[in-house]
């Protein structure tokens, strides 16, 4: 089976400043790969250009055997089987939770109203959001507004799902409602590329982990390895730095 993500050579620079630097990594059909690093290694940019939301400037990705960094490419089409969660919610405030779940699906794929609401629906009981669906996001917690994300994300049926650093702005005591959305998204076979802060989340969850540094992947290994036999002296560096600071 090929890979479902393929960089090839990618390069991506914001003015003087390479934020990628030739980045080659494959994505395996439903693997799970994490990618670690310090902030600024590059982590969120290269999911940003697996997305599309950012223009690569030199290598190609190919998803699912289609270059989608050609020039003929309908970049919305790409991005309708790319799922993407941010840090920020980004959940429309004058809307409630069912119409943000909905909207994707009405809007882009044009699904009939009825069937939107029941996929909704149904995924909004899978994670433990039923009783929220006519709830507004400001009377939402944090961890109920990033898995209301996840959802909504996921209502667009994804082949593949970014998840940008989804814990990052959250309070730590809903970190774990949040990693147990996406603990329970990796068991069912999701091919997902996360970039995390949340170490043991890694280690617990990941097929595979890359550590970026200065926009190059320095390492990458099966969570076992990387973080307890790691090669290379910058990821030796940051776990020390990591473990030091009680986050691993």
């Amino acid at each position: 089976m090929a890979p479902a993500v393929v960089l090839e050579g990618v390069q991506k620079s914001f003015g003087k400043l390479e934020v990628l630097s030739g980045i080659d990594l494959e994505v395996e059909e439903h693997e799970v790969l994490c990618l670690i690093g310090a902030s600024g290694s590059g982590k969120s940019t290269l999911l940003r250009c697996v997305n599309l939301l950012e223009p690569v400037d030199s290598g190609r990705i190919v998803i699912h055997g289609e270059d989608v960094t050609a020039r003929e490419v309908d970049v919305n089409e790409v991005r309708r089987r790319i799922g993407i969660v941010f840090q920020a919610f980004n959940l429309f405030p004058h809307m409630s939770v069912l119409k943000n779940v909905t909207l994707g699906p009405r809007k882009a794929l044009r699904v009939p109203r009825r069937d939107a609401e029941e996929r909704a629906t149904e995924l909004l009981t899978r994670f433990g959001l039923a009783d929220k669906r006519d709830e507004y996001p400001d009377r939402l917690s944090g961890g109920q507004q990033q898995r209301v994300a996840i959802v909504r994300a996921l209502a667009m049926e994804p082949d593949i799902m970014l998840l940008d650093e989804v814990t990052s702005a959250l309070d730590p005591a809903l970190v774990g409602e949040v990693l147990s959305v996406i603990r329970d998204l990796a068991q069912s076979g999701m091919t997902m590329l996360i970039a995390t802060h949340e170490m043991g989340f890694a280690r617990e969850t990941a097929d595979r982990v890359c550590f970026l540094d200065q926009g190059r992947i320095l390492e990458q290994g099966t969570p076992d390895r990387i973080f307890t036999e790691p090669v290379q002296p910058r990821t030796q560096e940051f776990l020390r730095r990591i473990i030091e600071a009680g986050r691993m």
